[in-house]
């Protein structure tokens, strides 16, 4: 099986996939090209047809369906309703049946700190089953008895009725029912203390404490007593990290977590649609009356219909804009975005992920060798402005910063990112070969001592080579017109046998390599896919921060240029004074002439200059070499 998906008028969808393969998308042709026959099932609702999707999803995992990974790492707090005498633990992955779970919480720490403090207040067994009927026939009840954090059902120390009730207000504790509760120990607090009974009163009032300090564990409140879930999303090409907050009675009891493997080409709303049929189809927790997400799931109302049926009743799903639930949503997006750096570091810490990347490369891309040190250029301007090009570097999976470069591109006049490519890559091979000949001048000095020898370099020859090692892999963010500029590059400079080279093109996450008609198409799943996915935007990300660093300096030296008796420090004094170039325009005559260090005169001119339209000026000059 390839594919399952639904529809609601099968002749449209199967027209949509048998067509052009020319007008396809890269993964929709792969799944047509494979596909021999079609079979499909009837259903009466669209909700049915939601649970059967994902029923036949998670049966055959079919290889171009979206893949939904739970995290398992989260730890639950169960309480086994199915047992004679019921008892909480703590539990870890797939969830049965007559048990009730809670949570998830985020670590193992808070749920046992949690656990403790409940003790105090329902003294209900802990011990394994084992455990209970070994007590059970010697006819003495374990240490956790004497210390007053067990009932003692084991040798009938506590009647069933009163039991039952403890694991009830338990339960109703857990699931953020704390109000009735306490209550009700306040009261019989109270009574016990009129009717002199001080010793009663004093445990009651303990076992207040005690609830009070296990509710003030849980870290976040919503202010009204609600039931309803906040789903977070983050994502990118291949993957997406959701997580799931839990809020009953207003509070947040748990949260769920899930990472997502983009197989299939969806929109955010398809994707949404997707995670919430997947996380309420075996929801420990149940489906609560609100649902919360970022953006709507596309056919809305089957996944509506699908929930109330899930769920017995009336669901509300809905996307906040304003208020607590809004707040409460962008706090779970930021958990779901802090997941989702850690599951992509923890691929980069892992060795051997790594290693298999290298080596994945190595193959697919059919190198030399494996590409220990790999090189990636981006560029990045704003409509031909301030054009810069970014180059990063990663040795054996890692990122090494200090061999980061920034380039300002100083040939290309307007938006010529081929032009602009040319010549980063002219500039940074070249200084190679030039540095390249200055060790082979240095190794020939008499006494030199080598490349690295302490004291062993010639006078005003620096030590330290900045551009002395080529890359294994050259890696171009583009498709194949970057990758022809590099190819013309090495051609011009003698490289092409030395350097291999390629470019990562982002509407597909394509490879294209030199001498090849088709695009490389790694597996998504591929450790090589995700290390060039991570070098790619790296440079996006260091060529963007370079870029607005220039612009933003740029507008404000342009803005204050020429301004007699502003020079550098004043001008940046001001600037930090007023909180930048926006601030000084919205600065009256009176606050300039105010400010005691500024002259006077000095102030007045910078305010004619900054409400004096200025003429049209040429292009920025721009530096020439390599930034350090």
């Amino acid at each position: 099986m390839l594919y399952v998906g639904k529809a609601k008028s099968l002749r449209q969808r199967l027209n949509s996939y048998f067509q052009d393969p020319a007008g396809l998308a890269v993964r929709t042709a792969q799944m047509v090209g494979q596909a021999d026959h079609v079979e499909w099932m009837v259903v009466d609702t669209e909700a049915e047809a939601l649970l059967l999707e994902h029923s036949l999803i998670k049966e055959f995992q079919p290889r171009f369906n979206v893949r939904l990974k739970d995290d398992k790492s989260y730890p639950w707090l169960a309480v086994t309703v199915q047992d004679e005498w019921p008892r909480p633990a703590v539990v870890r992955g797939r969830k049965r049946t007559g048990v009730r779970y809670f949570g998830p919480y985020p670590n193992a720490g808070a749920i046992r700190e949690t656990l403790d403090l409940l003790l105090r207040s329902f003294p209900v067994r802990t011990c394994s089953d084992t455990k209970f009927r070994r007590h059970q026939r010697l006819g003495r009840p374990c240490l956790l008895f004497h210390i007053e954090r067990c009932s003692g059902p084991c040798v009938g120390a506590v009647e069933h009725e009163e039991y039952d009730r403890m694991v009830a207000d338990l339960i109703a504790f857990l699931g953020g029912d704390t109000g009735p509760l306490e209550k009700g120990l306040t009261v019989a607090m109270q009574e016990a203390a009129g009717s002199l009974e001080f010793e009663r009163a004093s445990v009651l009032r303990d076992k207040l404490e005690a609830v009070r300090a296990a509710d003030a564990v849980r870290q976040m409140e919503l202010g009204r007593p609600e039931n309803l879930d906040v789903v977070g999303l983050v994502e990118d090409e291949l993957e997406a990290a959701v997580q799931v907050f839990h809020v009953r009675s207003g509070k947040v009891v748990g949260r769920s977590a899930l990472f997502v493997d983009k197989v299939e080409d969806l929109t955010p709303a398809q994707l949404m649609e997707r995670i919430l049929v997947d996380v309420y189809a075996e929801a420990a927790s149940g489906v609560p009356r609100q649902v919360l997400v970022p953006t709507m799931p596309a056919d809305a109302g089957a996944v509506v219909e699908y929930l109330e049926a899930m769920r017995g009743g009336p669901v509300v799903v809905r996307v906040p804009v304003r208020g607590p639930k809004r707040a409460l949503l962008d706090t779970v997006e930021h958990n779901a975005r802090d997941a989702f750096v850690r599951h992509r570091l923890h691929r980069t810490s892992d060795h051997n992920s790594r290693a298999r990347a290298l080596e994945s490369l190595q193959h697919e891309l059919d190198l030399p060798d494996a590409p220990l040190r790999i090189e990636c250029y981006d560029m990045s301007h704003l409509q031909g402005t301030d054009y810069v090009g970014s180059m990063v570097v990663f040795e054996d999976g890692l990122a090494k910063k200090s061999d980061y470069r920034h380039f300002r591109v100083s040939t290309v006049d307007g938006n010529d990112d081929y032009a602009a490519m040319e010549e980063v890559l002219t500039r940074r091979l070249t200084a190679l070969l030039a540095e390249e000949r200055q060790r082979e001048r240095d190794v020939g000095e008499p006494g030199s001592g080598g490349e690295g020898a302490e004291g062993g370099a010639p006078e005003g020859v620096p030590t330290r080579r900045r551009f002395a090692y080529p890359p294994q892999l050259l890696l171009l963010d583009g498709g194949l017109g970057q990758l022809n500029v590099g190819v013309k590059v090495l051609a011009n400079l003698g490289l092409t046998d030395r350097i291999p080279i390629a470019s990562l093109a982002k509407s597909f996450e394509e490879i294209y390599r030199p001498d090849r008609s088709e695009p490389i198409r790694l597996s998504r799943q591929s450790d090589g896919l995700y290390l060039l996915q991570r070098l790619r935007d790296e440079a996006h990300r260091f060529a963007i921060s370079y870029h607005r660093t220039l612009r933003g300096k740029r507008m404000t030296v342009g803005a204050l240029d020429g301004v007699v008796g502003l020079g550098p420090k004043r001008r940046s004094r001001l600037t930090e004074q007023f909180g930048g170039l926006a601030g000084l325009r919205n600065a009256s005559r009176d606050e300039l002439l105010g400010v005691s260090w500024l002259p006077a005169e000095v102030g007045a001119a910078v305010f004619e200059r900054l409400h004096t339209p200025l003429a049209p000026s040429g292009p920025a000059v721009r530096g020439e070499g390599v930034d350090r």
